[in-house]
């Protein structure tokens, strides 16, 4: 943590009591993990966090009645949500596993309510045009100690929680860090559980409440499922010598790269989306400005939601992973030379493909009968570049009582050569695009007359 961040206090909040199975009880729920839960245990958590901006001085007795607010709307919360007030468990087999003899784990969170976690911290010399008007415009270092549990492993909840909470006092505003087990939630699903504690913070009955209830096919022959799994082969997820810079896009430029990609590729009778024609003008810059090889395979993954895309459809209020990762490869020359629409048709195309319900249920049962989970050196075989997050998320209507958040900026978990974080921007039918990688690239970026008009 920086110098400059004081911690105040920690706390464990729990659900109340009278919602949750006796604490002497071990007939606990528990919820057993899915391929779409399991391939994240090696890495490391979600971390968002949200920017709030104080328009007039607050006493201390009114920012110590908001943070006592925050813990007691929480724990409310906490009782809709039992699997962020849990922990892991995490079991070794020690039969054989096939000609290979790979050792053989399983998994699942039980909803014993020891809570999640709470800080409260101060950064007085960090004020919110720091955040949103960085020097050099690359985010902060010290925005990263704004989320707690810094540097934990999704399958280290077998003794941290699955959730925890900071909220750093700045000279001006407040900053509330999340970070949330990646076992427990995907991005909809952790923005779900944010949209429910501020409408329960400004007391407003929470509209949607989650479904915990996990998908396996009908013929599933083993629960918990079993994967091979040891902690001696995990590697850091982060890249080192990489920075992180927020590029913002207005409706108007969304609206003018669409006509652009749309005409390019009016011959193809597809609709090309906002998000698809924004994501191209960024790759094709990123491109440019590293200088690669013309012949350089360029690999992009994308994120794919199935909760519409299942038979029947998943609720919207899934709560857990529902998605699941596919990319495609173009050579350097092919990005930079045909345009955003070229680009912009192989995404669409790669999205289209991969979200028949066939495809979805056979990679997950693929995946069940030869388990793989990510890691940091997934992505280093090749050049590559990851999206996450959607911009369909609800993020600037989550106000705890004193105002919208005034931006959203992610924490270091993660932090990869290559990450790309989509938000939707602060005005309506605006775009934030969050770009890690080495300093000299961004700085190229924001040189890239192309790529910044």
């Amino acid at each position: 943590m920086d110098d400059s961040v004081k911690v105040f206090s920690t706390s464990t909040i729990q659900a109340p009591s009278d919602n949750n199975i006796n604490a002497n009880s071990t007939d606990f729920h528990k919820i057993h993990l899915t391929p779409w839960d399991l391939q994240f245990i090696p890495l490391e958590t979600i971390q968002k966090g949200l920017l709030f901006h104080h328009h007039t001085n607050i006493d201390p007795s009114s920012l110590k009645n908001q943070i006592h607010h925050l813990k007691q709307t929480l724990s409310i919360t906490l009782s809709f949500f039992p699997p962020l007030a849990g922990r892991l468990v995490i079991t070794q087999h020690q039969q054989q596993e096939e000609e290979n003899n790979n050792p053989s784990s399983s998994c699942y969170i039980i909803c014993n309510n020891l809570g999640a976690l709470f800080v409260h911290a101060t950064a007085q010399n960090t004020t919110v045009s720091d955040i949103l008007q960085p020097e050099n415009y690359i985010v902060p270092p010290i925005v990263y100690s704004f989320f707690p549990l810094n540097g934990v492993k999704n399958w280290e909840a077998i003794s941290h929680p699955i959730l925890a909470v900071q909220v750093t006092e700045l000279l001006d505003g407040i900053f509330i860090g999340f970070t949330m087990n990646h076992l427990a939630a995907d991005g909809k699903s952790f923005w779900h559980f944010i949209n429910s504690w501020s409408q329960i913070s400004r007391g407003v009955s929470i509209n949607k409440h989650p479904s915990l209830k996990r998908w396996f096919p009908n013929d599933i022959h083993q629960l918990p499922i079993r994967f091979p799994f040891t902690t001696e082969f995990i590697h850091s997820s982060r890249s080192t010598n990489v920075a992180e810079r927020v590029f913002h896009f207005t409706k108007e430029k969304i609206a003018e790269l669409k006509s652009i990609a749309s005409t390019e590729t009016e011959t193809e009778n597809i609709t090309i989306s906002s998000l698809q024609a924004v994501l191209s003008h960024v790759l094709r810059s990123v491109v440019r400005c590293e200088r690669l090889d013309p012949q350089q395979d360029v690999l992009y993954i994308l994120v794919i939601g199935v909760r519409p895309r299942m038979i029947p459809p998943l609720e919207d209020e899934y709560f857990g992973n529902a998605a699941f990762l596919c990319g495609f490869t173009m050579k350097a020359w092919e990005i930079l030379e045909c345009g955003i629409g070229k680009v912009a048709l192989e995404m669409n195309k790669t999205i289209s493909v991969n979200s028949d319900y066939e495809k979805i249920r056979n990679s997950y049962e693929c995946w069940l009968r030869n388990p793989k989970l990510l890691t940091g050196g997934d992505l280093i075989r090749c050049y590559s570049m990851t999206t996450s997050s959607s911009p369909r998320f609800d993020v600037y209507g989550n106000d705890f009582g004193w105002g919208k958040p005034v931006a959203v900026r992610c924490g270091g978990a993660n932090k990869r050569n290559g990450k790309i974080t989509v938000f939707a921007g602060a005005e309506e039918g605006s775009m934030d695009i969050s770009l890690t990688l080495p300093y000299e690239i961004l700085e190229a970026m924001g040189n890239d007359t192309e790529f910044m008009h």
